[in-house]
C-alpha cells in the first residue's frame, strides 16, 4: 500500500471511530464517515465492501487478542498438575484479569466500541463468549476437585450462569466508565477478592 493510500485509510478509520462512538454501529452513517474522511464513496469501497467490514477493521484485532488471552490462561491453568491447581487458582486468574484490564485501557476507544456501540455486529457478544469460556473452565476445575477427593456441592446451572455473567459485567464496568487506571486496578483487586471468596464458599472449599 502506498503512502497516499495509507493516509486515506487512516482518515477513514479516524472518521469511522468518531462516528461509531457518537452514534453506535446501527445508527452510524457511512455517508457521514466518508464526508468526515474527505473521500468519495467510490474511494471508500476501494477499501471496504460495507459498514460491517469497516467496523471489523477497527476492533477485530483487539477483540481476538482479548479472547485468545483469556483462553490461553484457562489452558495454562488446566495444564498445571491437578494437586497444584487449588493453590494457584486465585493468582493465575488474577494476573489474567490484570493483563486484560491493562490491554483494554491501552486500546480504550476500541473497547468502548465493542462494549457500548457494537450492537448489530458479532462483536456485541464479547461477554457471552467469555462466559462460555469461563463456564467450561469452571466445570473442568470442578472435575479436578472431584478427582482430588474434594468434590463441590452441585451448582445450579442457571445460578452459575448468572454469577459468571455478573462477574464479567462488573469487570467491564471499570472500562465503560473510563475511571483512572490506578483506581480501576484497585477496584479490580477488590472485585477479585469478593468473587473468589464467594466461589470458594459455593464450592465448599
Amino acid at each position: 500500500m502506498g503512502e497516499a493510500e495509507a493516509t486515506t485509510l487512516h482518515l477513514i478509520h479516524l472518521a469511522a471511530m468518531q462516528e461509531f462512538l457518537e452514534k453506535d454501529f446501527k445508527s452510524a452513517s457511512l455517508r457521514n464517515i466518508v464526508k468526515k474522511a474527505g473521500v468519495t464513496t467510490g474511494a471508500f469501497y476501494g477499501y471496504y465492501a460495507s459498514k460491517e467490514m469497516l467496523f471489523e477493521a477497527l476492533v477485530c484485532e483487539q477483540y481476538e487478542h482479548f479472547i485468545e488471552l483469556f483462553q490461553k490462561t484457562q489452558q495454562d491453568f488446566s495444564n498445571i498438575p491437578h494437586e497444584e491447581q487449588p493453590k494457584h487458582l486465585s493468582d493465575i486468574s488474577g494476573a489474567c484479569m490484570d493483563e486484560m484490564l491493562l490491554y483494554a485501557y491501552q486500546n480504550l476507544d476500541v473497547f468502548k466500541l465493542i462494549l457500548c456501540h457494537s450492537e448489530g455486529t458479532r462483536f456485541s457478544h464479547l461477554i457471552d463468549e467469555m462466559v462460555e469460556i469461563e463456564t467450561k473452565g469452571t466445570h473442568n476445575y470442578l472435575a479436578v476437585l472431584e478427582k482430588l477427593g474434594r468434590p463441590a456441592p452441585p451448582i445450579d446451572e442457571h445460578l452459575e450462569h448468572v454469577l459468571i455473567t455478573g462477574m464479567f459485567n462488573t469487570f467491564f464496568e471499570l472500562i465503560v466508565h473510563e475511571m483512572p487506571l490506578e483506581k480501576a486496578q484497585h477496584y479490580l483487586k477488590e472485585m477479585r477478592t469478593f468473587y473468589t471468596a464467594g466461589w470458594m464458599k459455593i464450592m465448599g472449599q
